[in-house]
């Protein structure tokens, strides 16, 4: 996907998911766990400061690859999700970016996870590889 193409499939995702109010925020993450484009809500202040966020960011990636390892036997991982509690953080690994998803800690995970596929659409399935 041409970057200009990209730039504006990742922003207009970002601007649908945080439509959702109880996003705190959403970014696109590359595989080696570089922000590509990211945004909070507005109004959010992030609980980690920039240096922090960009170690989330690397160990995100470092987990999406060794899952990866068990692809064959388990198939793809659709999203991965933890409840922290002070907020809820999932993962959608796509084909060559990684959607990270921090919200609320009492949103139901599977619905939101459902609500995101959603809205990746037909892009998800494309960038996922099925």
């Amino acid at each position: 996907m041409p970057d200009r193409k990209r730039d504006k499939f990742f922003q207009e995702k970002l601007d649908e998911i945080l439509s959702e109010r109880d996003i705190r925020f959403a970014g696109f993450v590359d595989p080696e766990g570089n922000l590509i484009k990211g945004k909070f809500q507005e109004g959010i202040i992030p609980f980690e400061d920039d240096e922090e966020q960009v170690k989330i960011y690397r160990e995100l990636a470092i987990r999406v690859a060794t899952r990866e390892k068990f692809d064959y036997s388990m198939g793809r991982v659709k999203y991965s999700a933890s409840r922290r509690e002070k907020l809820v953080m999932m993962s959608f690994p796509l084909k060559k970016v990684i959607l990270l998803i921090t919200a609320e800690p009492s949103i139901n995970i599977d619905r939101l996870a459902y609500k995101i596929i959603q809205m990746l659409g037909k892009e998800w399935s494309e960038f996922f590889g099925q």
